[in-house]
Parts: structure tokens; sequence; C-alpha cells
């Protein structure tokens, strides 16, 4: 029997988040050091699974299968594609650089009344979340993945309602009432689109007999499960809700700059940059691979959503206020372009909405946490409360702006591939949305540049003036995702050629070929 590698990976953060959680009250350090050492093995475990996946192989790799609730057909099935891996690799390089930027996060404030924060339990929770996220990534079975894609839902809540950010203009008290707001709504949102594929999920069974995707594809092709029109588009919308809400697409995504504003950096980034991940890539699994006929029937409507989510987002993150909100609502127009490319049904959409994925993963995580470092040495979220920062901390400003730079989408960063790649597949298909969703770079530009120049630049403010520089572990943080940024924005080849086969093969599941060019290429 082979050596069960992709549950290792997803069961170390999960047995190192109960361990974590058990560690003494009294020594937080220590239990900082231990989630820091789990994830880091779990990121070893993320390159053995990156370095034994064969591009060229089979579609799902590493296999596991194990008989789980007999009576009902439920599996504990494991298996990796091109895709899967990216975002596996993707998860597990991000969760070190989020602990140790939280590294103070949890600790006891000091107010009026010593309030107590369980550090133990903060670390704890980001790695059960790791946990859950990997084995959404992972799993082939339907139920299994249902599972875990709600499961994630509570330590979240308990990341964004118990450990909010610290910097509130209006005290503690009123912090607290905007934190649980948050969590609540966060819950609410995603439990009713849970809720929701668990209908479409218990139909699925009753059409098909078992979850297993391997199973459903193969009894397709040989015919022998066939699905009405009317039913499959019913259950693409169950499923289709939910990824939707966890995406998040407009008009579902209300909940994430509350989210997002509420937390501290490092989940904000765990939200954005990890969880929210396991809704665009459940539509490219899930979606497309269970419901081929509707997904093709819904195209229209979702290009149209898609678009108004780029578009809406760019414009909102324009006219903010407050530094989280703004990547928050930025974040709303990348996933529009993400989801463009998913269903512009064509190989360069998908193949550019899945390097995307990764892209804005690591971009957001450079903005948002250097952001982050920034909120905590002012105290405040509003852009109007700075100015002149770049004159007393060159450095953190320079990492600021190369995030913010990436975000707009700058030739030569990482995520200006992916959306090249993107706004090409969807032009070759759909030349007027593709036109419009240009829009959503030139407004990018603007919102990005005009937060920069509002915080950075101009007279120094006297509350910024004796603002400390980047400290050696936030460098570290910051460092390595800049490298990662200028590597794949000159080098994007090593995610492509992982990913272009898992496309193809979902091409081939949608029953989609790419348009011929008008010009055929000089031989």
């Amino acid at each position: 029997m082979s050596f069960p590698l992709l549950t290792a990976t997803a069961a170390l953060p999960a047995l190192g988040a109960v361990a974590t959680a058990a560690v003494p009250a009294a020594r937080r350090t220590a239990a900082k050091w231990l989630a820091l050492l789990v994830s880091l093995g779990t990121l070893a475990l993320a390159i053995t699974v990156l370095v034994r996946f064969d591009p060229g192989g089979a579609r799902y790799q590493l296999t596991e299968s194990h008989s789980w609730i007999r009576d009902f057909g439920v599996r504990y099935e494991l298996g990796v594609d091109g895709i899967g891996v990216a975002l596996i690799a993707l998860t597990a390089v991000l969760i070190p650089f989020i602990i140790l930027a939280g590294w103070h996060d949890a600790d006891p404030l000091e107010t009026g009344n010593r309030r107590w924060r369980p550090t133990q339990g903060f670390f704890a929770l980001i790695l059960a979340v790791e946990a859950m996220v990997l084995i959404s990534f992972e799993a082939t079975d339907v139920f299994l993945f249902y599972i875990f894609f709600e499961a994630m839902l509570i330590p979240m809540y308990f990341l964004i309602g118990g450990f909010g950010d610290r910097a509130h203009a209006q005290g503690e008290e009123a912090a607290a009432t905007q934190r649980s707001y948050a969590a609540v709504k966060f819950l609410l949102y995603n439990l009713v689109g849970g809720l929701i594929m668990l209908a479409a999920v218990i139909g699925l069974y009753v059409v098909a007999g078992n979850f297993s995707l391997q199973q459903i594809a193969e009894a397709r092709a040989s015919g022998s499960l066939h699905m009405a029109t009317s039913t499959e588009r019913w259950l693409f919308l169950g499923f289709f809700f939910a990824f939707a809400v966890k995406a998040p697409l407009w008009p579902l995504h209300t909940w994430l700059p509350n989210a997002m504003q509420e937390s501290t950096a490092p989940v904000a980034v765990l939200i954005t940059a990890v969880v929210d991940k396991v809704g665009t890539f459940a539509m490219l699994r899930f979606c497309l691979g269970l419901f081929p006929e509707a997904s093709r029937w819904a195209t229209p409507v979702i290009l149209v959503l898609a678009l108004i989510s780029i578009v809406y987002g760019a414009l909102l993150a324009v006219g903010q206020r407050d530094i989280k909100r703004l990547v928050a609502y930025a974040s709303i127009s990348h996933f529009g372009f993400i989801i463009l490319g998913i269903f512009a049904m064509t190989s360069q959409g998908q193949s550019g909405a899945t390097l995307y994925m990764v892209n804005h993963g690591i971009s957001t995580a450079a903005l948002m946490l250097v952001a982050g470092f920034l909120i905590s040495r002012r105290g405040s979220r509003l852009i109007a409360d700075y100015g002149g920062v770049q004159k007393v901390a060159p450095v953190l400003a320079g990492t600021f702006l190369i995030g913010g730079l990436a975000t707009l989408s700058l030739p030569g960063l990482a995520p200006f591939v992916s959306e090249f790649l993107v706004l090409v597949g969807t032009f070759t298909r759909y030349p007027v949305i593709g036109i419009i969703a240009t829009l959503g770079i030139v407004l990018a530009a603007l919102y990005t540049l005009v937060l920069y120049q509002r915080t950075m630049t101009g007279p120094v403010k006297p509350e910024v003036s004796t603002m400390p520089d980047l400290r050696v572990r936030e460098v570290l943080v910051v460092a390595p995702l800049i490298v990662l940024l200028i590597f794949l924005g000159v080098y994007p080849k090593p995610v492509t050629n992982i990913v272009n086969p898992a496309v193809k093969h979902t091409m081939s599941d949608v029953q989609k070929k790419d348009p011929k060019p008008e010009v055929e290429a000089a031989k």
C-alpha cells in the first residue's frame, strides 16, 4: 500500500491545530512556533505532491479511495489534477506567511481592563482552515467535498468574530459589535449557499446513485447515466449558487467587505487568497465537470454577472476611504475576471483563470499584509490618516507599491499574465464582453495609484513622522511574496505546464473547442 500523501498533507495541519490548541495558556510563544513549524511541514508535503504530480499523466493522480458510508455510496476519495495541485501549493505557501504576519495579532490586549485573548486558539484555527481547504482541493467525492466546504465556515467565523482588527476609531466595544456583525453575515451568507448546495448534492445522488466524480464521468461516457435537461440545470444552479457566494460573485458578494474590514490583515488574506479560491476551483471541478450542458446553458448570464463584478468592484474600490475595504472591493473585481475566464469556455480563458487564482492569492497577500503592518503602526484603517509614509518608512512604502502594482496587473508582475490570458480567451469568443472587461484594468490603475499617492506621498503627517520601517520578521513575510510576483510575472511556465492538461480535460467535459483564428499563423 502506497503512502497516503494527500491524506497526510491535510492531516498534518489538522493534527497541528489540535496540538497548538492544547499548549498551556502561559506558553503563547511555544504555540506560535508550533503552528509555524506545522505549516512549514505541510509546505514540505505540498512540495512533495507537486514533485510527484505528472502533468502528462492521468487526470487524477495520487488517488486514495476507501469505503466510508457504504449504504449511501459515500467514499473517502481523494485525487488531484493540475488545477488542484496549483492551489494546494498556493495554500501551503501562504499559510506560513499568514502565521508570521499575525505573530502578535492574538496577544492579550492591555486596555482599561485586561482582556484575555486565546493566542493558541488563533493559530489553531488558522491551521484548521488550512486542513479543510486542502482536503477540499483533493476530494473527488462530492459528499466528502461538501462536508469540508461547509466545515471551514466554523473556524473562519471565530477568526473574524473573535480576533478582529484592533484599529477601530470607535473603541473596543464598538469594534466587538462590528466584528460580530461581520462574522454572522459571513456565516449566514455561506450557510444559505451551503444548504442550497446540500439539496443539489442529494438530488445528484438520486440521479447518479453515488457521489464519485470519476464514476459519474464513466457512467456518462458509457451512456448508462442520463440526466434530464431540466434536472441537470436545477442541480447546476444549486451547486453554482454556493460557489458564487464563496467566490464571491455579484450580487452575492456583500459579506466580503465587512469580513475583510473587521478581520486582522492575516485573516483577511486567509479569506480572499485561500478560502474564496475554493469557490472558483469548485466551479471548474464540479459545475463544469458534472453538469456540462447546464454550464453551457448558464454561460451568458454568468458572463454578465462576472462583468458586473469586474466593473462594480473596481468602481467601489475607487471611492473607498478604508484601506481594507478598498482591497476587498478590488478582490471582488479580480474574482470577476477569474469567473469570466472559467465561463469563457476557451483554453486560454480557463488557463488564465487558474493562473489568476494563484497570482491573485500572492498579490493580495503581499498588498494586504503590508497594509496590515502599516495599519498596526498608525492604529487607523482610514486612508486620510496617512501621508508622506515613504519619507519615514521607505521599505514599507516600496513593498506596498509593488503589491499595488501587482494588483493593477502591471506587465512584468504575475497577475498581468493571467489577466491577459483571461481577456484574450474571452475576446476570441465574446469580443464585446472582453472589451468592456478591460475597463476593470483602467479602474484598477486608478484606485491603486490614488491609494499609494494619498498614503505614501506628500507632506509627512505628524502622526506618521515617527513610524518605524519594516522589521526583520515583516521583511521575511513580504520579500518572498515579491520574489514570487516577479518570477511568475517573467516566467509563468512552471504553473501553466501543470494546469494546461487539466484545462484540456475540462474543455472536453463541456464539449467545447477553441474558436479558430480568423487569420492563420504563417508556417
